[in-house]
C-alpha cells in the first residue's frame, strides 16, 4: 500500500475546507489570513505520511535483533479480521514500550489484516527512525504537548479525514506508562475520530502485555516522565537493555465498540466513550506471572508464603473478570522466577525470595492496579 500525492492533496483540501480550520484561516489575534494559512499549511505538511508496507515488511529494521527475542502471542485476532471486512477500524491500545508500534502491527500483518496508520509522538520522527516512520510505516507525528488551538484544530481535522481513507492505530494514553499503571486516556484523537462522522467506524480495543518490558529499568527509575529525550538516545538505551532479554508479548483484541450512535458534538458522549474504551482495554490486559509475583512479594518471603499470597491475588482478580495467564500461585512462581532473577529484579537465597530492584518490581506490580482498584482496595504490598 502506497499513498499517492493526489491522496495527500485530497486530504489537505478537505482539511482546509472544514469549518473548524477555516475559522483560523480567516486570521486572528496577531495573525493575518496569509500568516494563518502559512502556519496551518506547515502543520499539514508535518502531518503528511507515506505507507509503503511491502518495504516495511522486508526492511532490515534497526530493532530487528530485539524483535527476535519477543515471542508474539495474539488473542482473539479473529475479531480484527472480522471487523476489517465490514467496518472502518480504529484500534485503541495501551502503551507499554517502544516495541508496541512494531509488535502490534506485526501481529496484524502475520494474519493478513490490512495495515493501519499509526499515530505516534513527534519525538519518534528524528534521524533514521524519523525517515522510517514518515516514509515507510505510515506514522503521523503528534505534538502531544501542544496547546496551540490552530494546531489542535488542524490535527483533529486531519485525523477525521484520514479515517475516511485508512484504519488507524492509536495509543490514547498519550505515551508509555512510566509507573507501570495504565494511564487515563486522552480525548483529543478520540474526538477527531468521532468528527469523521462515518457511521461504520468502530473502536477495536487492544491490550499488549509483556513478561518483561524492554525499557523497564529506565521507566521505573523515573516513574514520571520529566522531559522528552531524543529518540536515538532511547534506542541506544533499549539496545543496551536487550542483552539477555527475552519475553512473550500478548496482544489481545476486544469486541468492537460502534460509533454509529455516538454524537460527535456531545462532550458527554466523548467522556462515556473514553471510559468504555479504557475499561475494555483494562479487562483485555493479560495478567502474566511476572506481574503476579511482583504484586505479592514483600522484601523477603518464603516460597510457599509467596505462592499462597499469589493464590489469593488470583482469586481477587477472577472477581474482576481479568484475563489471567495462569490459574495458580504455583504456576506463577514457576514461570516468573527465572526471568525476574535473570533480569536482576529478585534474588533467591535458599527457600527465600528477596527483592533486589525495588523500583522495577513495583513497576510490574502496578500493571495490575487498574484491575485491583476497581474492587475498592489494593492488593499491592510494596
Amino acid at each position: 500500500m502506497v499513498y499517492s500525492a493526489r491522496v495527500d492533496d485530497d486530504i489537505t483540501q478537505a482539511v482546509l475546507s472544514r469549518e473548524e480550520v477555516a475559522r483560523y484561516l480567516r486570521g486572528g489575534p496577531g495573525l493575518t489570513p496569509d500568516q494563518a494559512h502559512e502556519q496551518i499549511s506547515a502543520y499539514l505538511e508535518e502531518l503528511k505520511t507515506t505507507q509503503r508496507y511491502s518495504v516495511y515488511r522486508v526492511l532490515k529494521h534497526p530493532l530487528y535483533p530485539i524483535l527476535r527475542k519477543v515471542r508474539r502471542h495474539p488473542e482473539h485476532i479473529e475479531i480484527a479480521q472480522t471487523a476489517t471486512r465490514s467496518s472502518r477500524v480504529v484500534y485503541a491500545s495501551n502503551h507499554k514500550s517502544h516495541l508496541d508500534y512494531l509488535i502490534e502491527l506485526l501481529v496484524l500483518d502475520d494474519h493478513g489484516i490490512r495495515p493501519p496508520v499509526i499515530a505516534a509522538g513527534i519525538n519518534l520522527f528524528n534521524g533514521a527512525m524519523g525517515l522510517l516512520n514518515r516514509h515507510v510505516t505510515g506514522a503521523i507525528p503528534i505534538r502531544r504537548n501542544s496547546r496551540d488551538p490552530a494546531y489542535l484544530a488542524t490535527l483533529r481535522a486531519y485525523v477525521a479525514e484520514l479515517v475516511h481513507r485508512h484504519d488507524l492505530f492509536l495509543y490514547l494514553e498519550g505515551g508509555r506508562s512510566y509507573s507501570g499503571e495504565m494511564k487515563p486516556l486522552k480525548t483529543g484523537l478520540l474526538q477527531a475520530v468521532m468528527l469523521a462522522r462515518r457511521p461504520d467506524v468502530v473502536i477495536v480495543p487492544v491490550a499488549i502485555a509483556y513478561d518483561l518490558v524492554l525499557e523497564d529499568q529506565a521507566l521505573a527509575r523515573q516513574r514520571v516522565k520529566r522531559r522528552q529525550r531524543h529518540f536515538t538516545t532511547e534506542v541506544a538505551e533499549m539496545v543496551r537493555y536487550a542483552v539477555g532479554y527475552e519475553s512473550r508479548a500478548f496482544v489481545t483484541f476486544g469486541h468492537p465498540i460502534p460509533l454509529a450512535t455516538v454524537d460527535p458534538d456531545s462532550r458527554r458522549d466523548l467522556i462515556k466513550l473514553k471510559r468504555r474504551t479504557r475499561e475494555a482495554i483494562g479487562k483485555l490486559y493479560k495478567v502474566l506471572p511476572t506481574a503476579l509475583l511482583a504484586a505479592a512479594l514483600r522484601p523477603s518471603m518464603p516460597r510457599q508464603t509467596l505462592v499462597d499470597r499469589i493464590d489469593r491475588l488470583i482469586d481477587a482478580l477472577r472477581l474482576t473478570d481479568a484475563n489471567l495467564g495462569v490459574e495458580t500461585g504455583r504456576e506463577a512462581v514457576e514461570q516468573a522466577t527465572r526471568p525476574l532473577v535473570a533480569r536482576g529484579i529478585i534474588v533467591i537465597q535458599g527457600d527465600r525470595y528477596r527483592v533486589r530492584e525495588r523500583h522495577v518490581l513495583r513497576y510490574y506490580a502496578r500493571t495490575l492496579t487498574h484491575l485491583l482498584n476497581d474492587r475498592g482496595h489494593s492488593h499491592l504490598t510494596h
